[in-house]
């Protein structure tokens, strides 16, 4: 096996089985082979590589999704990859009445390769990691600034997941002069080889500094001080050009699909 396909084992193996610890008010279910996720901000499911069930079947469970956060009156997000199988998920999700949205990269690294980089910041910048509700809060605003989009549901959800297992989040925050430039933390998954990072969300006249290399090599070194091999990024257009450049490996392709209550393009579709 080529180091690609060995770190693309490894994360449908490792990874998409094994969900978070969730936080106060989340609930798992098991829906064939499905993982559904109650009580945030949205609604997710997810499932395994390939979902053994085709046509009708899928077609049903699909809208069963769909129906069940209907009946809530909650968006939700059905998360696919690439190389998902069958190969005819998308369209299937799209008759039954679910929209892509962003498609990103889905990028592994291993830790201790990107924990050797010392992190190197602009004179006056620094980073803290930071756990008080009032830092959430102010990550909760940076994020919808950079955004242009309310993302103050992160604070209740961050602080959730410290509350539930304060062992499997870190929240790091960039500042210059007073103000959060970029705001960034890493997941982890205890059973798993495998860290998260997420967010790197910088302000605009920051961003070319080295800043979010430096989160990276940060994050890094803890997931090595903690012995987990595999760091993972579901990237943007924006950030896997640096991630690359740092060694990452793209393996595949992540595309949310989403059905939202009250859209006039998301009809209810029965399965055919």
């Amino acid at each position: 096996m080529t180091e690609t396909e060995i770190l693309l084992a490894a994360y449908d193996d490792q990874l998409r089985g094994t969900p978070p610890i969730p936080p106060a008010g989340v609930t798992y279910e098991k829906d064939g082979p499905l993982l559904r996720v109650v009580g945030q901000f949205r609604g997710f499911v997810s499932g395994p590589r390939d979902l053994g069930i085709r046509g009708r079947e899928l077609d049903e469970l699909i809208v069963r999704q769909r129906d069940f956060f209907a009946a809530r009156g909650e968006s939700v997000e059905w998360k696919t990859r690439a190389h998902d199988i069958p190969a005819d998920i998308p369209d299937r999700l799209r008759a039954a009445g679910f929209v892509a949205e962003e498609r990103e990269t889905v990028l592994i690294g291993r830790a201790e390769e990107m924990a050797v980089r010392k992190p190197v910041l602009p004179d006056g910048v620094t980073i803290r990691r930071v756990t008080a509700e009032a830092d959430l809060r102010r990550l909760g605003a940076q994020q919808s600034s950079v955004w242009d989009a309310d993302l103050n549901w992160l604070v209740t959800d961050l602080l959730g997941r410290i509350a539930a297992a304060p062992d499997e989040m870190a929240i790091y925050v960039v500042e210059a002069e007073g103000e959060m430039v970029c705001t960034t933390w890493i997941g982890f998954r205890p059973g798993t080889g495998f860290a998260s990072l997420l967010g790197g969300s910088t302000v605009a006249e920051w961003r070319g500094k080295g800043i979010y290399r430096a989160l990276v090599a940060t994050r890094a070194a803890l997931a090595a001080a903690r012995g987990v091999p595999y760091l993972h990024v579901d990237a943007t257009d924006d950030s896997a050009p640096i991630l690359r450049r740092l060694g990452f490996r793209a393996v595949t392709t992540t595309t949310p699909y989403v059905w939202s209550p009250g859209r006039p393009d998301q009809e209810a579709v029965r399965p055919r």
